[in-house]
């Protein structure tokens, strides 16, 4: 190691703790940001007159741009650094707000959708290849803390909504300028950490990418099967992110903003669900937590739809705890079976998780216009069936085994 690395090794040591947590601050703002526009239905829903298809297709605008976008970013900057990548997505989520602060068509806020979405495909894979640079090992605690920070934004989304929004309307979405900012500051630092990470290691040896060991029919089996497990996953949440409040108003006759709190409950539960996921699955192995989280949320999906207002408040609490550990598991065990496409694997199970949340959203959209949203969460609650193929993932033995 030269003297320039040997000074600057220890200082990076020092502060990744405090990238991790940069990086899953500004994954509170980006998906508070995100959460906006889907907090704001109620109230379009009445002002243009959508009906629930169309909604889905604003969330089916916002999510498939960023799934489609996402690997591709990560492929790019596998290959090719972009340390302030992050900051500029920060750009994108600021012209989104405005638009949907100024939005007056259903065309426009579908646009507005799209823009936020370009945002949240660069932040995505670049945020969480920062948070593994900074991990020191422990991957599962720093994906964890990464997306919880997302998670609790998500969560504050349904508070901002019922205190904020709904009551001063669309045009208040213009405040939260002040959120991207703020968040364009942050990434701005985490981009001068990530461009001095580069610059120390640029002078040392590059280390082999560990060997794959799988097949690509294996590999194959195993992507098909994670790409089942989040559909069961961000399906479920899709439907409750997006139609909950709709559920609770024609089922229990509760306002708009009564709605928005019962939401902030189930979100809260993921984000704690999401940050207690990581540890367990560095101490108990990724494939424990897949199972227990998706196949363990079974039973309470089932009862949800048919308990009364205070059992459907404490079961999507437990829904949202049990079904949320499995995410950072999850992308931590997909960077494993591709080893050296951290960015693009990053990018992919984000991409994936966001394009089936929407096509979700967009679908059951539709069908609440024809059987009703309490039908809707019915059938729902049978996606965590989908658990079960966790059987077909390679064990820790097969995946680690000497090439």
């Amino acid at each position: 190691m030269d003297a320039v690395s040997a000074k600057a090794a220890p200082a990076v040591q020092r502060t990744s703790l405090a990238i991790i947590l940069a990086v899953s601050a500004s994954h509170l703002l980006n998906d508070l940001m995100q959460f906006l526009l889907p907090a704001l239905y109620p109230l379009l829903k009445d002002a243009y007159g959508l009906d629930y298809m169309q909604i889905g297709l604003i969330t089916l605008a916002q999510q498939m741009t960023a799934s489609i976008l996402q690997p591709l970013v990560g492929y790019y900057t596998d290959k090719h650094p972009m340390p302030y990548a992050l900051a500029a997505s920060m750009l994108f989520a600021l012209a989104g707000i405005m638009l949907i602060a100024t939005a007056n068509s259903f065309g426009l806020l579908v646009l507005a959708a799209m823009i936020g979405g370009v945002g949240s495909a660069i932040f995505h894979p670049e945020a969480s290849r920062v948070a593994r640079l900074a991990s020191g090992g422990k991957l599962g605690f720093a994906q964890s803390l990464f997306q919880v920070g997302g998670n609790l934004g998500t969560s504050i989304g349904p508070l901002a909504a019922a205190y904020f929004l709904l009551p001063r309307g669309q045009a208040s979405t213009a405040w939260f300028a002040i959120v991207a900012v703020t968040a364009l500051v942050i990434l701005t630092a985490v981009g001068r950490w990530y461009a001095a990470h580069q610059r120390a290691h640029s002078g040392k040896a590059v280390l082999k990418a560990a060997q794959q060991i799988l097949s690509r029919r294996r590999l194959t089996v195993a992507f098909l099967v994670i790409g089942a497990l989040l559909l069961s996953k961000y399906v479920y949440i899709s439907s409750i992110t997006s139609y909950y409040s709709f559920f609770l108003i024609e089922k229990f006759g509760l306002t708009a903003q009564e709605a928005q709190l019962y939401l902030f409950l189930f979100l809260g539960a993921i984000a704690a669900g999401t940050f207690i996921g990581g540890p367990v699955g560095d101490r108990f192995g990724r494939l424990t937590v897949i199972w227990c989280s998706i196949v363990g949320a079974l039973p309470f999906t089932l009862l949800l739809p048919h308990m009364n207002l205070f059992g459907t408040a404490a079961v999507s609490v437990l829904v949202g705890l049990i079904l949320s550990s499995a995410f950072s598991a999850i992308v931590v065990y997909a960077q494993e079976l591709v080893p050296g496409k951290v960015g693009m694997v990053a990018g992919f199970v984000f991409g994936f998780a966001f394009g089936v949340g929407a096509i979700g959203a967009a679908v059951l959209g539709a069908l609440a216009d024809r059987i009703g949203i309490v039908a809707v969460f019915g059938l729902c609650g049978f996606l965590p069936f989908l658990g079960f193929l966790t059987i077909f993932l390679p064990r820790h033995a097969e995946l680690h085994r000497a090439g």
